[in-house]
């Protein structure tokens, strides 16, 4: 039966360069549980080498986890992906790696991109520089995540590298049925929307508030994400 879920699916993990060291997957599902939260997608840039240590942690603190990433098209827009399991989610990030163009990640400069392993071991870092664009167009992506069972959503669509911000208008032809929100954005009717925190510290973590009702597991909201808002 549909639950009435108290989430945040836009938090970064310490594999995005951007995000601080101390957003591990323990500490991540720690400070999501004290904030009352039920369920959580850990979404970090052009990867997915995280989510098996995320999985680990949101069971042990009783949460849900709905696998995602952030993805960063050739346009330079930002696409979140939501996906059915950790498996779909790693085969994305599979098929990404090739596309980042073969740049390194220098850690002093955009800052370091920690692995954790299942256990919540630091386990190495990504040297793969991975806040680059991909080297595939919005199309190019949005059929990607699909083709794996995902499903593909603006991210913060008329802020920097939102949809609207680097395109100028919404594509429709792209098929969207749930887009971020964003204040004074005007976005198509119909539209299921979303708001998340975009954390990359953990005091950035959404308080208890934001809801979804849904089925409570992550193949049941990427469907429900993947249809018209009703």
């Amino acid at each position: 039966m549909p639950q009435l879920l108290h989430y945040d699916f836009h938090i970064h993990s310490c594999l995005s360069p951007c995000a601080d060291d101390d957003m591990t997957p323990d500490n991540i599902c720690g400070m999501a549980k004290l904030k009352g939260l039920d369920a959580i997608a850990v979404t970090d840039h052009n990867t997915a080498r995280n989510l098996r240590a995320v999985s680990r942690a949101a069971a042990n603190q009783g949460l849900l986890l709905l696998p995602g990433m952030e993805l960063c098209t050739q346009e330079e827009v930002h696409i979140l992906a939501y996906f059915p399991s950790v498996q779909a989610a790693e085969a994305m990030g599979a098929a990404c790696l090739p596309l980042l163009g073969g740049l390194r990640n220098n850690p002093a400069f955009y800052g370091r991109q920690i692995i954790y392993n299942e256990t919540g071991e630091e386990a190495g870092e990504e040297d793969a520089l991975l806040i680059g664009a991909l080297q595939a167009d919005l199309s190019e992506v949005c059929a990607m995540v699909r083709a794996v069972g995902g499903v593909p959503v603006p991210a913060h669509p008329c802020r920097g590298h939102g949809l609207v911000t680097m395109l100028g208008f919404f594509p429709e032809e792209e098929g969207f049925t749930t887009s971020e929100a964003s204040d004074h954005c005007p976005l198509p009717e119909g539209l299921r929307l979303l708001r998340s925190s975009d954390a990359h510290q953990l005091g950035m973590i959404s308080e208890r508030g934001q809801t979804i009702r849904c089925i409570p597991n992550a193949q049941d909201i990427v469907r429900m994400m993947g249809s018209r808002a009703g």
